[in-house]
């Protein structure tokens, strides 16, 4: 699982993949830092991850769009399913080399609050409440969108439906609010991430929230070691 994790973060570097995420996420984060922090004078951070919501859903499916699909297309993924580390090995390998590419990204975020100490003494409840809903969003949809790719060869297809499935994700809470079923609006209200992760950007620490997200990981990654049992006994 180890070598796998390697050799999933190396290969973002050994492109462009790595340094345009880290660009793109490093702008819209530096954009909404000078925006809601500097430009307002303002030492809340809670408006820099909240803004960051949609951009999460737009950057993670460009992280783990190639995890499996360039396996398929590059015809190395029978290699890979009948090497020594066991599918589930595998699959955690993949997750946990995007999801360490990610934490890259969201570092960012840890500079801000160190930039807002030499101003004013931030709110570290709120700072770390913040930190830790970004984690675990970030964890779930990289489940979702690793799960993607076990399904297709191609990257662009990958990254569309990823986005896709993101867009789709977003709009729940708005979704909901149009359903006039009760127990429909209950189910789709539910499942919404925006509720769940706004909690963490208000400061709140709800159990309830932690597990939400932990399930999904854990509901998408079983699918994706389902996807690849399947092939090898096919």
């Amino acid at each position: 699982m180890t070598a796998i994790l390697k050799r999933e973060l190396g290969s973002f570097f050994h492109s462009a993949i790595g340094y345009i995420v880290l660009a793109v996420f490093y702008a819209f984060a530096g954009l909404f830092f000078y925006l809601y922090c500097l430009y307002s004078n303002s030492a809340s951070l809670t408006n820099v991850f909240g803004n960051m919501f949609l951009v999460i859903l737009f950057v993670v499916p460009i992280i783990t769009m190639k995890s499996f699909s360039e396996e398929r297309k590059q015809k190395t993924e029978q290699a890979l399913l009948t090497s020594p580390a066991s599918i589930f090995q595998i699959v955690m390998g993949k997750f946990l080399g995007a999801f360490v590419m990610y934490c890259i990204c969201i570092a960012i975020f840890l500079v801000f609050a160190l930039v807002i100490c030499f101003f004013t003494t931030p709110q570290w409840s709120v700072v770390l409440g913040n930190f830790v809903g970004v984690l675990l969003l970030g964890g779930a949809l990289i489940a979702i969108d690793i799960f993607i790719s076990s399904l297709t060869e191609s990257q662009v297809i990958s990254a569309v439906v990823g986005v896709a499935a993101g867009l789709v994700i977003y709009m729940l809470d708005s979704l909901a609010s149009l359903v006039t079923v009760d127990f429909i609006k209950t189910i789709i209200s539910s499942i919404s991430f925006l509720p769940h992760y706004t909690n963490f950007t208000n400061g709140i620490f709800n159990l309830a929230d932690i597990v939400f997200f932990a399930s999904v990981v854990g509901i998408f990654l079983f699918l994706t070691v389902r996807v690849f049992e399947k092939k090898r006994w096919s």
